[in-house]
């Protein structure tokens, strides 16, 4: 039996550089080791993560339906240069058309204003001469005109009318009281209602209102 010689052993031991080169070598290409193997799980990073998320959410302010509703309102109250614009437009516009339908009502008020004193100063004129348009009349009814009388009497009565004075009150109309104002009735077998017999003074009015009644004698139906 052969003496042992430990030197001769550890002579013949592989080198360990040798050994990885090898080993690495002999390996199929493109394996890598297992990284789940190496590296611990990290099972508790997610869980983690979720519990920061669940307590971010529960320390923020709870939105109601009136948040909402601001926003939105806001939103709509919201506008662009244009459409500011057109609001000023739309809101001027309006203010216009109140000021014109006020200016239509106030000139209509003065248009009305204006016909009244005018219709009081036409009075007053023909209130002052109306004994000499009887005096007129009671000339031409009981005497001859000559020309230049009958020119003048002409003129006035055409001035009255461009002032719109109307004169009424002829014998043979029927009589009503609201235009006639009878002085005297007389009974007449021939009359089948009262009549105008005799104008004593005409009568005078504008438009629908009567300035002075016609003071006549009336022919009534004999009872």
């Amino acid at each position: 039996m052969a003496e042992f010689n430990k030197d001769d052993y550890l002579n013949d031991l592989p080198d360990v550089d040798d050994f990885a080169d090898k080993t690495a070598a002999s390996a199929p290409a493109g394996s890598a080791p297992d990284a789940d193997a190496s590296a611990p799980a990290d099972d508790t990073a997610a869980p983690a993560s979720e519990a920061a998320a669940a307590g971010d959410q529960a320390d923020a302010p709870a939105s109601d339906g009136s948040t909402a509703e601001g926003e939105s309102a806001e939103n709509e109250d919201t506008l662009t240069p244009l459409g500011k614009a057109k609001q000023e437009a739309a809101e001027y516009l309006e203010a216009l058309q109140r000021e014109r339908a006020e200016f239509i009502n106030y000139r209509n008020r003065a248009a009305k204003e204006q016909e009244r004193f005018r219709q009081h100063g036409i009075i007053d004129v023909l209130t002052a001469l109306l004994p000499a348009l009887d005096d007129i009349d009671r000339i031409r009814e009981h005497s001859e005109m000559d020309d230049s009388f009958k020119a003048v009497s002409a003129k006035i009565d055409k001035a009255f009318e461009k002032f719109g004075v109307e004169k009424f009150g002829e014998k043979g109309e029927e009589f009503d009281p609201t235009r006639h104002d009878a002085i005297l009735h007389k009974p007449d077998p021939t009359a089948d209602k009262e009549i105008v017999d005799t104008v004593v003074e005409a009568g005078y009015r504008i438009g629908d209102r009567v300035i002075r009644a016609a003071r006549v004698v009336v022919a009534s139906p004999q009872a």
